[in-house]
């Protein structure tokens, strides 16, 4: 599904520049990697920073055809699956989720998922970005709760070989979904099954203020995160138990 993989030393941000090109039909399936990325963007529009050659800065542009707009939601939750896969295999580390779509290490957050819908029309251009802590110390960690695959003992962390896993997951992944007719049951019962989140005691920062707090009891067909009575969409959640 990937027509190209395009290395630049350095840009702003993989996402701003795949998403400046999204309108060119010829884009689609463009993968892009930074060395080091100066004006990274996380969720919520959080700046996030990588040294030069410690992370991977990944962008990808997909045209999900057929892809109705209330389902378009589970494209980064497939993408948190599919790192998670290629980290356990290509890694050998224990990595599983935080809702919706963060990576975690024993807890700890290792990499990140922001999916940005930069077309609109009849076949939307969505764009994919990754971002992986691979080669980090300690000392240059963004934030004392995240971890690099190196702090982690990782079996690999040549970051060619984690972005080509990453990639065929992901690949893997989405030609499934698309064949199922873009049904969630199978995509769903996979995040729930990697989601360190059902089952924990959280809060949750919600838009607006509000904070809720309670066990997480599971995922809905929406990827919503159930709390008690609750059903969330978006907001920051932390587990309580462990503090992740």
């Amino acid at each position: 599904m990937f027509s190209r993989v395009e290395v630049v030393e350095a840009t702003g941000s993989t996402n701003a520049d795949l998403i400046a090109r999204a309108s060119d039909p010829g884009a689609a399936g463009t993968v892009l990697l930074a060395e080091t990325q100066q004006a990274g963007r996380g969720r919520h529009a959080r700046s996030w920073t990588s040294p030069p050659r410690a992370q991977i800065a990944m962008s990808m542009l997909v045209r999900p055809r057929g892809l109705e707009p209330a389902v378009l939601g589970w494209l980064p939750l497939l993408t948190g699956v599919a790192v998670v896969d290629a980290l356990r295999a290509a890694a050998g580390v224990p990595a599983d989720l935080k809702w919706p779509n963060d990576v975690l290490i024993g807890g700890r957050k290792v990499a990140g998922i922001l999916a940005e819908v930069a077309a609109s029309g009849g076949t939307p251009a969505v764009v994919v970005g990754v971002g992986v802590n691979v080669s980090l110390s300690a000392a240059e960690l963004p934030v004392p709760h995240a971890i690099s695959l190196e702090l982690a003992g990782a079996a690999q962390v040549d970051r060619t070989a984690v972005v080509l896993a990453i990639l065929a997951e992901f690949s893997r992944r989405f030609d499934a979904w698309r064949q199922a007719g873009w049904d969630t049951t199978e995509l769903a019962a996979a995040y729930r099954e990697r989601c360190a989140t059902i089952g924990a005691q959280v809060m949750a920062e919600l838009p607006g203020g509000r904070t809720l707090t309670g066990i997480a009891t599971g995922i809905d067909d929406a990827g919503r995160l159930l709390i008690g009575d609750d059903a969330v969409s978006a907001g920051d959640v932390t587990h309580l138990r462990g503090q992740y």
